[in-house]
């Protein structure tokens, strides 16, 4: 359900990782309907193709360029910047959407996994915030967010990677948040609990699996025990995203919404 004007970031610049992604794909959705001119980024050149061809579809005037690119690499972040910036000018808007689940038992967990998923989900989001803050701190105009996890905010089974990623992307976001304000660059996070995308299906299969129920009997099970009775869907989380990167959230920074059906208060 659209809630918002056509026109909310007209002549805007968004740029959003992890675009083949169930969160960073409707997010570039709703963002190009509000009028932004949007680059997306992802590693599935043909995912990204058709997600081009959907924005483009539904959003007739919508502009939006689609950049394969592994953002482990600091060549591939440079070169996304840089291509970007050259299409449609400075970045005003990030949404740092990439992430990755990984990991296991602490007793199975190897070094190169820990810092594989560590990597991804924290240290890139850093240091492509960093590339692109140059700009919107001489521009004196930006909004970030970056898309944690409700895993950030409470421990999980087998998540010491995972979980401990998404503790340091809010630690991130809290801390950036206080010093890019100095500069009119607002900072936020959204904390999902299981969304009903690709990774929040695999992760409810991955957890039946572990009790000894069948995806269908799981998915079930964490839907019924959440107040609200059902699993967020990827829409909500890009709706929420847009709404933090709106000047109607301007004096919110350094949150970490959760989006969970109410599940932290059982």
């Amino acid at each position: 359900m659209s809630i918002f004007s056509s026109d909310v970031f007209k002549g805007q610049h968004a740029l959003v990782t992890g675009a083949t992604g169930g969160i960073g794909s409707e997010t570039a959705k709703v963002l190009a309907a509000m009028g932004a001119n949007v680059t997306i980024t992802g590693r599935k050149e043909d995912v990204l193709n058709e997600l081009k061809e959907e924005i483009e579809s539904k959003t007739p005037n919508a502009k939006v360029m689609r950049y394969v690119a592994d953002l482990t690499d600091t060549s591939d972040r440079e070169n996304l910047v840089q291509a970007a910036e050259e299409k449609f000018g400075s970045v005003s808007l990030l949404v740092n959407s990439a992430g990755m689940t990984g990991g296991g038992i602490l007793e199975e967990l190897t070094q190169e996994e820990l810092e594989r998923v560590m990597y991804l989900n924290h240290t890139v989001p850093i240091l492509l915030t960093q590339r692109i803050y140059k700009t919107m701190k001489k521009d004196k105009k930006g909004s970030i967010v970056n898309v944690s996890s409700l895993s950030g905010i409470r421990g999980t089974y087998g998540g010491t990677a995972y979980t401990g990623s998404k503790f340091a992307l809010n630690g991130f976001t809290q801390s950036f948040a206080l010093e890019a304000i100095e500069h009119n660059v607002r900072v936020n996070g959204v904390c999902p609990g299981y969304v009903d995308t690709e990774m929040g299906r695999n992760g409810i299969r991955s957890k039946g699996e572990r009790e000894g129920h069948s995806f269908e009997e799981q998915f079930k099970i964490e839907s019924e025990k959440l107040p609200t009775g059902r699993i967020t869907n990827a829409e909500e989380v890009a709706n929420t995203i847009a709404y933090l990167l709106s000047d109607a959230a301007e004096n919110i920074i350094g949150e970490n919404i959760i989006l969970s059906g109410g599940s932290v208060m059982r």
